[in-house]
């Protein structure tokens, strides 16, 4: 099954290689959840939901009755996003050498990857699908201000306690939101320490920047992404002027052990 469609158009397998490995380059730059927690799959575009925890019976039978066991399950979001290049301008590649253009990929691929990053931190709540963010069962502490040199260690070091009193003892990963991130290249006074090294030493998983408000502290065992198709170019048409074609991928955040998160709040910021 072809269900890129990649048959309707006469394009040799180097280019298409080349059209995916410009998107991959740039989703992989966005992309951060993908560092930290574990992933599974791809298992192909037939992924539409996830089952979640452990079979269930659905409530207790009478003595006469047959007994229901269910588990809960999720859906796997797909992520789309079309783009264009010149007619001509392919011809002049495949026909001449000539450079070709393959931004429109790029951006695309960024689009792709800043959903796939929404959905992972904050999910879609009327979807019931769950983030890292404010997925149940997760905890959180207040945060102050990290124009405070010494707040942001703090902070973090309170919530890897809280982790730790909850059996999690890492390692760990933090995600920032880039200005809390952006603080972190200031050098503690009187050393050549950068607060970003100091914290590395506690969060061996990775520090990140990510497009969320606050931060989050995870050891790794929260959860699991379950990639169905990971991202892949396809063909949609051509108007005479410009080929169409779509990136396309899916996957789902299956979240393990809330408990295992601890969101940072929203209202950390840095002093102007």
């Amino acid at each position: 099954m072809d269900h890129l469609a990649r048959e309707q158009v006469s394009f040799p397998d180097a280019l298409w290689s080349r059209i995916e490995a410009a998107a991959v380059s740039a989703a992989r730059d966005r992309l951060t959840a993908r560092r930290f927690l574990p992933l599974e799959g791809p298992f192909g575009i037939g992924l539409t939901a996830i089952e979640c925890g452990d079979d269930r019976i659905l409530r207790q039978p009478r003595a006469d009755e047959a007994v229901s066991v269910m588990a809960r399950t999720q859906p796997v979001p797909a992520i789309r996003h079309i783009f264009r290049l010149s007619i001509r301008r392919i011809a002049a590649y495949l026909e001449q050498g000539q450079p070709l253009d393959l931004s429109p990929a790029e951006d695309a691929a960024e689009a792709v990857a800043d959903r796939e990053e929404e959905l992972i931190y904050r999910g879609e709540p009327d979807l019931h699908l769950p983030g890292l963010l404010g997925c149940e069962g997760h905890l959180e502490i207040a945060a102050g201000d990290w124009g405070a040199i010494e707040r942001a260690l703090d902070d973090v070091l309170a919530a890897a306690t809280r982790l730790d009193e909850a059996g999690h003892r890492g390692p760990y990963a933090l995600a920032l939101a880039p200005a809390l991130y952006n603080g972190l290249f200031r050098l503690y006074p009187g050393t050549d320490v950068l607060q970003l090294e100091h914290l590395r030493r506690l969060c061996t998983a990775g520090i990140f920047k990510a497009q969320i408000e606050g931060a989050v502290l995870v050891d790794p065992r929260a959860g699991t992404l379950i990639l169905g198709q990971d991202l892949q170019a396809g063909y949609v048409g051509q108007d005479g002027i410009y080929y169409q074609f779509y990136l396309a991928e899916s996957i789902a955040l299956r979240v393990d052990d809330a408990s295992a998160i601890c969101t940072i709040g929203a209202s950390a910021k840095r002093s102007s």
